[in-house]
């Protein structure tokens, strides 16, 4: 939801307005699906990427706004809390050396980042949670200054005319009460982009929900959430838990949630943006001026500006995408299930796996979700959300079997073959999938590197906070080294 937002105030008749027009402009996208040419010759790949700021003593740093203007960068942007910043990388193919080619941007990009970040008394870290964070940093005051996210707070907790409730039961039980979207500042994601045609889309969504989980379970990097430790990857239900504009009568009555893992499979990218126009109402009910009917009659390309800010309200973990491109329309899955870090190599790797998977899974001739339930798909999400490398998933044919066991038997090969259906160097491809065969041969993710680490330290006679601070600090002198997590020392 990158649009900028300037008002605050919204009249019935705004959202009157607006609801006609962004029904008009999906009237629109349903004659383009079945008439235009979307742009998938070359089918291109992206990454965006969250980031946080720690001072000294590893707490967030609020000066993401000192820290970009001193960057000068239009690929950096902010993101909710003045401790997060963004970074969106330039797309690619991955033939050849595609995945090089991101590592060596986003190494140049960060190193000018953690220089800048420097002179203002921080450091960059990239990691699911901070795990220093506490409640008192999550406050609406240290919310970013851009008016847009002051307006989308503004807006989400008059929808939930209530405050907002926080309730983890994990290792530790945390509950919480907010009176405003702060806390989720705390989630930081890595999100990968896939474009994909028309014809292709539904087979790629379905393949991307039906490895979400799968995703979650190696990739797990978000065990604390203020002071506690939780599930292997907490944001799952802090996301969907500090943006959910229900009030429990509306969750009883079976209201959809905006943070949304979906309801079923599709057959056409159309169900995913009718879905998001019929279930949930306008948060930012901001006009564009243009006519779609006219752009699309005179043989433009429109914009479809309502529809496209509406899609980003709600926050689905594999969200589609509608955009243009040098004059030219396309469409992606934006996959928007892993945590930031714990290395660009594991970064890479999540993706490398995901890329790989989800284009064997989506080019198989038998489709995996003409044999997975959807209800299934979904357990399995929140089940490696909860338990990380140690959640015991159930795949076709196979049955109830350990994740890690789930990965190295069948998925890993099938992502092998991906790659190199995209063309992937061969040298690259291994070296990136060794990454995830050595994670589940170890047992260790990011999750488990920072609970055995705290563990370990609370031993040692550290108590809680104390213990969490010295972890970030080895953290994220580890982060510096670009070595991958299976791989850090544990004393």
């Amino acid at each position: 939801m990158g649009k900028e937002v300037s008002l605050s105030t919204f009249t019935r008749e705004d959202r009157v307005r607006y609801r006609h027009k962004v029904r008009r402009c999906l009237d629109v996208f349903a004659l383009m699906l079945n008439e235009f040419r979307f742009d998938a010759d070359r089918p291109m790949t992206g990454l965006e990427l969250e980031l946080n700021l720690i001072d000294k003593d590893g707490e967030p740093a609020m000066r993401n706004a000192e820290v970009l203007a001193d960057l000068a960068d239009p690929s950096f942007q902010t993101e909710l809390g003045q401790f997060n910043l963004e970074i969106n990388v330039a797309p690619r193919l991955l033939a050849g050396g595609g995945f090089d080619q991101y590592r060596r941007d986003l190494a140049n990009s960060l190193a000018r980042a953690e220089d800048r970040a420097a002179k203002a008394d921080a450091r960059l870290v990239l990691i699911g949670i901070l795990p220093t964070l506490t409640q008192r940093h999550a406050v609406l005051e240290n919310l970013t200054t851009e008016p847009r996210y002051r307006v989308l707070n503004e807006q989400m907790a008059t929808a939930r005319g209530e405050e907002f409730a926080l309730d983890i039961r994990g290792t530790e039980h945390l509950q919480s009460v907010t009176d405003s979207i702060a806390p989720e500042a705390a989630c930081t994601s890595a999100q990968f982009h896939l474009q994909v045609a028309p014809d292709d889309f539904a087979n790629y969504w379905n393949a991307s929900q039906a490895i979400a989980g799968v995703q979650l379970a190696v990739g797990a990097n978000s065990p604390y959430l203020f002071g506690r430790r939780l599930w292997a990857e907490t944001r799952i239900a802090l996301f969907e838990q500090s943006t959910d504009t229900r009030p429990d009568e509306l969750k009883a009555q079976g209201v959809r949630p905006r943070v949304w893992f979906g309801e079923r499979w599709i057959t056409s990218i159309f169900d995913l943006f009718e879905e998001n126009v019929r279930y949930f109402p306008a948060l930012l009910p901001i006009m564009d001026a243009e006519d779609p009917v006219e752009v699309l009659h005179s043989g433009g390309v429109p914009r479809l500006s309502e529809l496209r800010l509406h899609n980003g309200t709600v926050y689905r973990w594999n969200r589609p995408v509608y955009d243009i491109m040098d004059g030219r329309p396309h469409l992606r899955v934006e996959n928007r299930v892993l945590p930031a870090g714990p290395t660009l190599l594991d970064l890479l790797a999540n993706a490398a796996f995901y890329f790989g998977l989800v284009r064997d899974l989506a080019e198989s001739g038998r489709p995996i979700w003409s044999q997975l339930t959807f209800s299934q798909a979904e357990e399995n999400f929140h089940v490696a959300a909860r338990d990380g490398l140690d959640a015991t998933l159930y795949w076709p044919r196979r049955g109830a079997l350990p994740a890690t066991r789930l990965v190295l038997d069948w998925l890993l090969p099938m992502a092998y073959d991906g790659l190199d259906r995209f063309g992937v160097s061969p040298d690259i491809r291994d070296r990136l999938l060794g990454i995830i065969e050595g994670r589940c041969r170890t047992g260790m993710n990011g999750a488990t590197w920072q609970t055995s680490t705290v563990e370990r330290l609370e031993r040692e006679g550290l108590d809680r906070p104390a213990a969490l601070r010295e972890m970030l600090h080895r953290y994220a002198e580890l982060f510096m080294s670009d070595t991958p997590v299976h791989t850090w020392p544990l004393d």
